[in-house]
């Protein structure tokens, strides 16, 4: 049962978007008690050496300054620790996903707050959570040799703990628009809410 869906927009478009539009859809059918929205339409910072300079001093020993470099990236990884279902929307530019969301991405990924490292390599910490990629594209089908956006996702929500990752694609729209939206709407009716 989805209590909380943090559900993360990324497409520029913010008028006739089909990924924003599959991914209300199932925020819609996964009927949460709470959604935290976060739309990377207004673009996050990138990191800098100054951020990476506080990011890599210990917690303890951080400045004021450290802290409020950090202040976004802390808030950022608290809606995914929150969220027991994370949907992101997603367009395909130019085979892979948007600067936006890859700003999203680094920001999130920390070595001591979502993921660590042992002897055997990397262990996620955000165990036990979903994601739902909604994922749109004109031209590359998803999953194929091409697709460097799904599997780009699917291995950094992996990185981070989330292994339970499916993917809904309206994919290929500019060959046939109207399979690839019947398509997804079907894998949007058949996701468990």
């Amino acid at each position: 049962m989805t209590t909380t869906v943090l559900h993360i927009d990324s497409s520029a478009r913010t008028e006739g978007s089909i990924s924003r539009d599959l991914s209300a859809q199932i925020t819609a059918r996964l009927g949460a008690d709470n959604v935290i929205r976060r739309d990377l339409a207004v673009p996050l910072p990138l990191l800098d050496g100054a951020w990476i300079g506080a990011n890599f001093t210990p917690a303890d020993q951080r400045s004021e300054a450290d802290k409020q470099l950090l202040a976004l990236s802390d808030s950022l990884v608290e809606e995914l620790k929150q969220a027991d279902t994370i949907v992101i929307g997603t367009p395909i530019y130019n085979f892979s996903v948007p600067s936006t969301l890859k700003a999203w991405i680094d920001l999130v990924a920390r070595v001591g707050v979502t993921f660590r490292y042992e002897e055997t390599g990397p262990i996620g910490l955000l165990e036990g959570k979903r994601a739902i990629i909604a994922v749109a594209s004109g031209g590359t089908q998803a999953g194929s040799d091409i697709d460097f956006a799904t599997t780009y996702l699917r291995h950094v929500l992996g990185f981070i703990g989330i292994t339970e990752v499916e993917i809904v694609a309206a994919d290929a729209l500019m060959v046939d628009a109207d399979s690839a939206l019947a398509k997804a709407k079907t894998q949007i009716e058949a996701l468990a809410a």
